[in-house]
């Protein structure tokens, strides 16, 4: 180490100290560098931080205009949807009261309908009852002057006679069948 001082010494420079030349060439980069770097760079970087900013702020501010449009909508739709419920709310509940009244008149038709069978029925009932008491009465007067005929021993052939006869006798069968009673 020593040899490698006295070398050193001998020289007279300073190691640790560069050439002239070094300082000239490191100063001129340097300065390239700054004036390359500080004045085409620096504006070409500022301005694409500016525009990235710019579409970022601008984006978010597209996003929250978006967002503000789809929370629009959807409050139109929640409100839509509530109408259209209450709208299906009223139109069940029309169709509950015209069901309530279409049966209530259904029953009223089905109920004056059978009145009407029911009063047809009886009065047919009468009918047919009429006919055959009519039936048998002329059924038993015919027998009855045929029994009497035979009994008496004449013939009963005069239809008013046959009337008195057979009158009488359905009275006195009347009046038994009602003290019978």
């Amino acid at each position: 180490m020593k040899l490698a001082a006295t070398l050193l010494a001998a020289e007279g420079t300073n190691p640790l100290l560069p050439h002239t030349y070094e300082l000239v060439v490191g100063v001129f980069s340097f300065a390239v560098v700054v004036i390359v770097v500080g004045r085409i760079l620096t504006p070409r970087i500022q301005k694409a931080l500016a525009d990235r900013t710019e579409a970022i702020e601008g984006g978010i501010k597209k996003a929250e205009d978006a967002q503000a449009e789809a929370q629009s909508v959807l409050k139109q739709y929640h409100d839509r949807l509530q109408e259209a419920r209450q709208e299906a709310a009223r139109l069940r509940d029309e169709a509950r009261e015209q069901g309530a009244q279409i049966k209530a008149e259904l029953q009223e038709e089905a109920r004056v309908e059978a009145q009407r069978i029911i009063a047809a029925a009886h009065a047919q009932i009468e009918a047919d009852k009429q006919q055959a008491l009519t039936q048998l009465r002329a059924e038993i007067g015919r027998l009855s002057t045929d029994l009497a005929g035979r009994i008496v021993g004449e013939s009963l052939e005069d239809e008013a006679r046959q009337r008195r006869i057979v009158d009488r006798f359905l009275e006195e069968l009347e009046n038994t069948n009602a003290a019978v009673r």
